[in-house]
């Protein structure tokens, strides 16, 4: 029996590896919940890369020229280098802040027309709220107490009355 069980330990240690990016995915979540008072780390999202500081101003500028010497233009080569990286560097940094900029004129336009969109909302509510306001108030002023009939009556004489103006401003 103790061969067995010996047998069984092997194959129960061997380390199972994950064959898909989801059985990856199981594996360690299950080893997060086999301890669940153990504290996760998680790593906080890098913000932006160190660049080497570029100088404005390369001194030791040289050409690759005929009379130079056999050592020279492994210097010349590395200065070159160097120089096309320092390009490099301010090029992109000025293509970052060309985006950002634009990103930020998106974000105020944007603003801007949602902030627009609400004002004409807010005014069209507002004037839909005084419009009930005095109907009711005109309702209320007309009899002792609101009816349904005289409201209807009161809309179609208001009619009448505006097309008997428009009737009378023709002649």
């Amino acid at each position: 029996m103790s061969y067995k069980e010996e047998k069984n330990d092997p194959h129960e240690d061997k380390p199972l590896v994950p064959r898909t990016a989801v059985s990856l995915q199981r594996m360690k979540l299950e080893k997060l919940m086999k301890n669940p008072d153990k504290p996760v780390v998680i790593p906080e999202r890098q913000r932006d890369k160190k660049l080497p500081h570029v100088p404005d101003f390369v001194r030791n500028v040289m050409g690759s020229s005929a009379g130079a010497g056999s050592g020279e233009f492994h210097v010349y080569r590395h200065l070159r280098r160097k120089e096309y990286a320092r390009q490099k560097i301010i090029h992109e940094k000025g293509e970052k802040t060309l985006l950002d900029e634009e990103y930020q004129r998106k974000l105020e336009t944007n603003q801007k027309l949602a902030e627009e969109k609400t004002a004409k909302k807010r005014a069209k509510r507002l004037k839909r709220k005084e419009k009930l306001k005095k109907k009711k108030q005109s309702g209320l002023g007309n009899s002792n107490g609101p009816k349904e009939d005289s409201g209807k009556d009161n809309s179609d004489s208001s009619a009448n009355s505006s097309s008997e103006d428009e009737s009378s401003n023709k002649i």
